[in-house]
C-alpha cells in the first residue's frame, strides 16, 4: 500500500516500502512520436521547461487521457493527437516501439514510444492554447551539427531523440 505524502493539482508525492516518488493524480502514461516527413526531417519541438529553466529540444509528445475530453482515448490515439496538436503533422498509420520507465527511480510514469509512417501536414501545430511550442524539420544529414548547434546555444535536448534515432538506424554523436 502507497502512503501518500503530498497531493498536488497535478503530481502526488508518495511512498513504497521506504521509497519515495513522483505519481501523476491521473494516468501516468505519456506517448512519443519519432516521425519523418516526406524529405526526412525530423520533426522536433522546442518549449520552454520551467523544472529545468531552459528551453528544450523534444519529440512531440504528451499525456494520455489528462483532460476530461480525451479520457478514455488508447495510447495511439493519443499519439496521433499530439503529433498533429504539436507539429501540425498527420500520420497515415503508427508502430509502437517500445514503452517502459522515464525515470525508474523518481517516477511511476510510463512512456510509449510510437514510429509515425505516411506524416503529411495539416497545419503549423505549436501546441494547443497551454503551449507554446516552436516546430523544427532537420533534415537526418544534419541533425548531429544541428542539435550539437542547440545545445551549445544552451538549450537543453531531451535524450530520447537518441532513442528515436536509434530506431531511424542513425547514431549521430554530439560532445
Amino acid at each position: 500500500m502507497d502512503k501518500l505524502h503530498y497531493q498536488g493539482r497535478w503530481i502526488n508525492l508518495c511512498e513504497r516500502d521506504g521509497w519515495e516518488y513522483a505519481s501523476r493524480r491521473h494516468r501516468a502514461d505519456v506517448v512519443i512520436v519519432v516521425a519523418l516527413t516526406e524529405l526526412q526531417e525530423l520533426l522536433m519541438v522546442e518549449q520552454y521547461r520551467i523544472p529545468v529553466q531552459a528551453s528544450t529540444i523534444e519529440l512531440p509528445a504528451g499525456l494520455v487521457g489528462d483532460v476530461a475530453e480525451h479520457s478514455d482515448e488508447s495510447l495511439q490515439q493519443a499519439a496521433m493527437r499530439e503529433l498533429e496538436e504539436e507539429t501540425g503533422y498527420r500520420a497515415k498509420s503508427l508502430q509502437r516501439l517500445l514503452s517502459g520507465p522515464t525515470s525508474a527511480g523518481l517516477t511511476d510514469e510510463q512512456v510509449h514510444m510510437f514510429r509515425a509512417h505516411g506524416c503529411h501536414q495539416t497545419g503549423a501545430g505549436g501546441g494547443d492554447a497551454s503551449e507554446d511550442i516552436i516546430v523544427h524539420r532537420i533534415a537526418l544529414r544534419e541533425l548531429p551539427q544541428w542539435l550539437q548547434a542547440q545545445q551549445q546555444s544552451g538549450r537543453q535536448l531531451d535524450p530520447k531523440i537518441f532513442a528515436a534515432l536509434y530506431w531511424l538506424g542513425c547514431t549521430p554523436a554530439i560532445s
